[in-house]
C-alpha cells in the first residue's frame, strides 16, 4: 500500500514539471472531434531538436494523471527519460465501449471499433507527428477492455507502437493466442507488460493466465517481457501498482548505473566493461531513438570496475570513449593518464595528468586532483 499513497501524492504533487494543455482532433473516421489531454516535457522548448517518446494513454480520463505523476517522479531522479503523453478522453459518455466494439464471432474490431483503430493509427498519430518532436519509440496502455483493444495493434505486420502497457486486459476471443503468436513473430524491438491481480476479475484472470503462460514459451529475442500479479489489488488499484513497473521495464537502459547493476553485472564480467557500457547506451538509440551522451558517473561505474579486476588496458579504451563524449574536458586525459599509470608508464602517465589540467573540470575531477597525481607521479620517477 505504501506504492500507492506514494504514487497518489506524486500525482497531486508534480504538476509543475511538465505543461498539460487540452486539445481535440476532428476525425473523419468517426466523424466528431476527439478530446485529448497533452502533456510536454519539461525541457520540450528549450532545444529545438530534440525528439521524444510518446505515450498514448486510452482511458485518458483517469489514466492520464497516474502516468504523468509516475514519469515525472522517474525524470526528476534520471531514473525516466522525458516522454510527451496523449490521453484520449473516452469516458464522458461512455465512448470506450463504442470505441473498443468487437465482433463476439470473429474476435476482431467490429465496424464502430475498426473506426476507432484507425483513427488512432490513421488520424492521431499523424497528427501527434506533424505538430510534435516524436521519436521512434511510442508506447501504448490500456486498461481492462482498452486494455485488450491495444493488442490489435499487434495484429499488423509492422506495429505502429514499439511498447504496450496492457493492465488487467480484457481479452477478446483467441486473443490469448493470437498476440503470443504475434510476438513471437515480429523481427524488430517490441516490449510488452501485464498485469493482473490476486483480487482481480476471475474469468478475466484466467485468459491472463494464459497469455502470459503463452509468451514466457517464445524464445525471440527482440522481446521484452514482463508479467506483474500484484498481491492484495483489486482490479482498479493494480493500476497504480503496474504503472512504475510497466515504466521502469521499458526504460531499463536509461536508467543510470545503479549499485545492484554494478555488482551483479559489470563487475562479475571477465572482460569487455566498456563494450558494455557502450552497448547500454546503444539500446537506447537503437531501440528508443534515444542519443544521449554517456553520463559521468556511468563512466566512473566503469572505471571502478577496470580497477577492481585489474583490467588496465581497457582505460585506453575508456579514454577513446570519453575523450568522444566529452573532448572539452579531462575526462578522457584522466582515463589515459590511468592506464599510463597501472601500466607502469609512470612519465607519461604524469604528462597526461598535466595535460589534463589544462582542460575543464568535470564531476570530481579537479585542476588540483590533475597536479597532485602528476606530483606525486614524478616522486615515484625519482625514486
Amino acid at each position: 500500500m505504501k506504492k500507492v499513497y506514494l504514487l497518489l501524492l506524486l500525482i497531486f504533487t508534480t504538476f509543475g514539471f511538465s505543461q498539460k494543455t487540452k486539445d481535440s482532433i476532428l476525425s473523419r473516421k468517426l466523424d466528431k472531434y476527439r478530446e485529448l489531454t497533452i502533456s510536454l516535457p519539461p525541457s520540450y522548448d528549450k532545444d529545438a531538436k530534440k525528439s521524444f517518446p510518446v505515450l498514448v494513454l486510452l482511458d485518458g480520463d483517469y489514466l492520464f494523471d497516474a502516468f504523468q505523476g509516475a514519469l515525472s517522479y522517474g525524470n526528476y531522479w534520471d531514473d525516466l527519460p522525458e516522454v510527451i503523453i496523449v490521453g484520449i478522453s473516452q469516458n464522458k459518455d461512455n465512448e470506450r465501449f463504442v470505441d473498443c466494439s468487437v465482433d463476439k464471432e470473429t474476435g476482431l474490431p467490429d465496424t464502430k471499433g475498426s473506426k476507432f483503430f484507425e483513427f488512432i493509427g490513421g488520424e492521431l498519430l499523424p497528427y501527434l507527428q506533424t505538430k510534435y518532436r516524436i521519436s521512434p519509440f511510442k508506447i501504448i496502455a490500456g486498461h481492462d477492455v482498452t486494455a485488450g483493444f491495444v493488442n490489435y495493434f499487434l495484429y499488423k505486420d509492422d506495429p505502429l507502437f514499439t511498447a504496450y502497457i496492457s493492465l488487467s486486459p480484457e481479452l477478446p476471443l483467441e486473443m490469448e493466442n493470437i498476440v503470443a503468436d504475434r510476438l513471437s513473430a515480429i523481427k524488430k524491438n517490441i516490449f510488452y507488460y501485464q498485469s493482473s491481480a490476486d483480487g482481480d476479475i476471475k474469468k478475466m484472470k484466467e485468459k491472463i493466465k494464459i497469455l502470459d503462460e503463452n509468451i514466457k514459451t517464445i524464445k525471440n529475442e527482440n522481446l521484452n517481457y514482463l508479467f506483474d500479479e500484484i498481491k492484495g489489488a483489486s482490479h482498479y488499484s493494480l493500476v497504480l501498482h503496474s504503472i512504475p513497473n510497466a515504466l521502469y521495464q521499458f526504460f531499463a537502459a536509461y536508467q543510470p548505473i545503479s549499485t545492484s547493476e554494478f555488482q551483479e553485472k559489470i563487475v562479475k564480467l571477465p572482460s569487455g566493461y566498456v563494450d558494455y557500457l557502450t552497448a547500454k547506451y546503444d539500446i537506447l538509440e537503437k531501440a528508443m531513438g534515444m542519443k544521449m551522451n554517456i553520463r559521468y558517473n556511468d563512466f566512473k561505474a566503469i572505471e571502478a570496475a577496470i580497477l577492481k579486476n585489474k583490467a588496465y588496458n581497457e582505460f585506453e579504451l575508456l579514454s577513446q570513449l570519453s575523450h568522444k563524449m566529452y573532448p572539452k574536458t579531462m575526462l578522457g586525459d584522466y582515463h589515459l593518464a590511468m592506464y599510463y599509470e597501472n601500466t607502469g608508464d609512470f612519465k607519461r602517465a604524469a604528462k597526461t595528468y598535466q595535460n589534463a589540467f589544462q582542460m575543464e573540470e568535470i564531476g570530481s575531477l579537479t585542476k588540483d586532483m590533475m597536479l597532485n597525481k602528476a606530483d606525486e607521479l614524478r616522486v615515484q620517477i625519482k625514486k
